[in-house]
């Protein structure tokens, strides 16, 4: 118990009020800058993701069959079929989440996606 008042008593070496004001400053816009960096590099990412989704095509068609005997239906079943064509949300060609309208570059998905 001693030895842990001894330390908390002890200020050889306490950083002293100023120092610690502009090294806490310097963290937090170091922070700041990361963090929002970070954001973007996200929300560009999940742009990316959204656009190799949208390019699938996802158009289907199947036939169907219908088997007869003695001039009556035994089985039927009928084909379907449906075409996927391209609406808004296919191929985002900018991100505007990110730089808020496609001024170019790699953020305004500048894929060659047209």
């Amino acid at each position: 118990m001693n030895c842990l008042n001894a330390l908390w008593n002890d200020e050889a070496g306490f950083i002293v009020s100023a120092e610690l004001v502009l090294v806490a400053t310097v963290a937090v816009l170091g922070l700041v800058v990361g963090l929002s960096e970070m954001a973007v590099s996200v929300n560009t990412e999940l742009n990316d993701v959204s656009n190799a989704i949208g390019a699938l095509n996802q158009s289907y068609a199947y036939c169907g069959f219908a088997s007869y005997d003695c001039g009556k239906f035994k089985s039927y079943f009928g084909g379907s079929s449906y075409r996927d064509r391209i609406d808004d949300g296919d191929n985002n060609a900018s991100c505007d989440i990110v730089c808020g309208g496609g001024t170019g570059g790699e953020s305004s998905g500048g894929h060659g996606h047209k």
